[in-house]
């Protein structure tokens, strides 16, 4: 029985529900941490090695990134055991079956995430009209088309650089996982003078001290092609900037002193352990965590389910990704604290100030 807690504090998780379809091959978690301020947003997540540890890591994250970007929702996530890559058909034929599983857990609503995509929210939205991160032609913001989550990155990036007494320009970048989120960050802080001399996707690694083109690496990717050097040889390369945009702990105690980077932007959502993430503190990297710097998908998400429009949403982005990096960093150098340990202070209060105001708490 203990189990079934190992996860739980005064903030949640409000619900672990597994999802299990032997017929076809569906295995599933969705972990509702907290609604307080809300229905949960949480992207779906599909990957051969998901545990329900780490979709509560996720989902938890999820609450501290919306009640930091001040959403009128809580946070939550969703996990398929599976490869990414298989049949369509196969990818669609689990994706629908987990949102008709879901049907009912109108407290939780479908995002694209790691390993899922617009499409994939149009079968969900298809199954049970709760879904966001739509097709424009269903209505929706496509947020990793227009590279919402990397548009927010780089203006966390102007707000650190300018704090840290920095400039952008010449900056020497490096992104560990260059699919939707990292191509787009890359791509938003080139138009900022910075230039990438690192890039690994699934495949491995690809440096160039000179500099990388971003549009030409974008269309190898997209034709199969990449990069065949070590793939985690991009945590330690020698740059300004890091972004881990891809999978969690990909920054630990087996490589956290060999990252050279001064300003670290978490695409990802937790990247790095906790034991890393206190040796960077310990070094002065400047290590901006997660649900502050990665919010702008969230974000967009949000404003489309409200109902509004990519103007209006990624005018939303900057305007609440500046202020809460600029409070983080502040907070932290005003209490002498790590930058999670600020920022989870913020998010924090404001879910417990949200519940206050509930009569059932999470409920």
């Amino acid at each position: 029985m203990a189990d079934m807690f190992q996860f739980a504090d005064d903030l949640g998780p409000l619900k672990i529900i597994h999802v299990q379809d032997a017929g076809i091959g569906l295995k599933a978690v969705l972990v509702i941490d907290n609604v307080a301020a809300g229905p949960s947003i949480g992207g779906l997540r599909m990957a051969p090695d998901v545990t329900v540890e780490e979709c509560f890591r996720l989902a938890r994250a999820m609450t501290l990134k919306n009640a930091s970007a001040g959403l009128r929702h809580g946070g939550g996530k969703s996990v398929i055991v599976g490869d990414p890559g298989m049949p369509k058909a196969d990818k669609e034929r689990l994706i629908r079956a987990m949102a008709a599983a879901l049907r009912g857990e109108d407290m939780y609503i479908f995002g694209p995430d790691m390993g899922t995509n617009e499409e994939c929210m149009a079968w969900v939205h298809d199954e049970i009209g709760r879904a966001i991160g739509l097709p424009r032609e269903l209505g929706g913001i496509p947020l990793d088309q227009l590279g919402a989550t990397g548009y927010g990155l780089a203006q966390a990036a102007e707000v650190a650089a300018e704090f840290d007494g920095f400039d952008l320009t010449g900056a020497r970048v490096a992104v560990q996982g260059f699919g939707s989120v990292g191509i787009h960050a890359a791509r938003f802080l080139s138009e900022r003078g910075c230039v990438l001399v690192a890039a690994s996707d699934s495949k491995g690694t690809v440096y160039d001290l000179g500099g990388l083109d971003i549009e030409a690496l974008t269309a190898l990717k997209a034709t199969g092609g990449g990069a065949t050097g070590e793939r985690e040889a991009v945590i330690t390369v020698d740059c300004d900037i890091l972004i881990p945009a891809a999978r969690p702990d990909v920054i630990h105690d087996g490589n956290v002193e060999d990252v050279k980077a001064r300003l670290i932007l978490q695409g990802a959502n937790i990247p790095a352990t906790a034991e890393a993430e206190r040796r960077l503190t310990e070094r002065g990297v400047t290590n901006l965590p997660d649900f502050i710097a990665n919010a702008g998908g969230v974000i967009c998400a949000a404003m489309e389910y409200a109902g509004a429009n990519q103007t209006t949403a990624f005018e939303t982005i900057k305007e609440k990704i500046r202020e809460n990096t600029l409070a983080v960093l502040e907070a932290a150098k005003a209490d002498g604290v790590a930058l999670r340990e600020a920022a989870v202070a913020l998010a924090t209060e404001r879910v417990r100030t949200a519940m206050s105001m509930r009569r059932w708490g999470t409920f």
